[in-house]
């Protein structure tokens, strides 16, 4: 594989100057009516002219001679360089891919959409020109495949596998720090690296997130209703203890079955209750 190798270039000024002095002999051999000093001239012009080149800020210049790779010029200036050399730019600027939506499976089956923005740059001019056909298009299509294998590696979240320890809803730092390591790893050989890759969309596919929703849902009234039995649980129980320590009143077991059935229906009811006053006793 052909890795990259610097090589310098003249200036493009003095190569300037050397077409300037070519037009100058092109137009004495006008002037003295000398074929021979015209096409010289012009010969020396075309030939400086050819070879300049003019690298903007963070760009670079790969030079093929006949098929063989010479080196990048990465300093950003006026240059000339052999006439014969092919000039291929590339920008070593940064760049977004923000991915598109694509539905995939995650870990455990459930259809889910999904999409990523990366931020990529060339690092390697010769090994995006040479060792693949086009290195924007390779990024695009090995990034839709490192998301598609990261939402195959990972639940959607931890409602049906309780034991993940990394899920994609709530491991955005994990899944990330994943998904760019992968994509250097895929992209190294185009001479790419990847600056950042984060997940921008997730969500259940809409066949199913309704359901999902409903699951969701039903989860966080379960969890709700345990920790209000919990907290009414623990206010009967000391409710109990403050009578028996004060000596207020003594209660058998009935009494206490039915003062702690009453407390927790006060206590978990979702409506206010209606007080009943009791002019009877337990028994009658």
């Amino acid at each position: 594989m052909i890795n990259e190798k610097n090589t310098t270039a003249i200036s493009g000024y003095l190569g300037f100057v050397i077409l300037l002095a070519g037009l100058g002999i092109a137009g004495y051999g006008i002037y003295s009516q000398s074929a021979s000093l015209i096409v010289i001239g012009i010969l020396l012009a075309l030939i400086m002219l050819k070879g300049l080149l003019v690298i903007n800020p963070n760009e670079a210049a790969a030079l093929i001679l006949f098929g063989n790779y010479q080196g990048t010029v990465r300093k950003d200036g006026f240059f000339w360089v052999n006439p014969f050399v092919v000039k291929r730019t590339v920008s070593l600027k940064a760049r977004n891919l923000d991915g598109q939506k694509i539905k995939v499976n995650d870990k455990l089956g459930n259809p889910i959409e999904i999409a990523a923005v990366v931020v990529w740059k060339v690092s390697d001019t010769a090994k995006a020109l040479f060792a693949v056909d086009d290195y924007s298009k390779y990024v695009q299509i090995q990034s839709e495949a490192a998301v598609r294998h990261l939402a195959n590696q990972f639940a959607y979240d931890n409602f049906e596998d309780e034991d993940a320890v990394i899920t994609l809803k709530d491991g955005a730092r994990q899944v990330s720090g994943i998904l760019e390591t992968e994509l250097n790893e895929r992209l190294s050989m185009a001479g790419i690296d990847v600056v950042e890759a984060r997940i921008t969309h997730l969500a259940y596919a809409p066949e199913i997130a309704s359901a999902m929703l409903q699951r969701q849902q039903a989860t966080a009234v379960v969890a709700a209703r345990r920790q209000i039995v919990d907290g009414a649980v623990g206010m009967v129980e000391m409710a109990l203890e403050k009578l028996s320590e004060k000596d207020i009143v003594q209660l058998d077991e009935e009494r206490k079955a039915a003062m702690v059935s009453n407390l927790l229906v006060v206590l978990c009811g979702e409506r206010n209750v209606s007080p009943v006053v009791n002019a009877g006793t337990l028994y009658h």
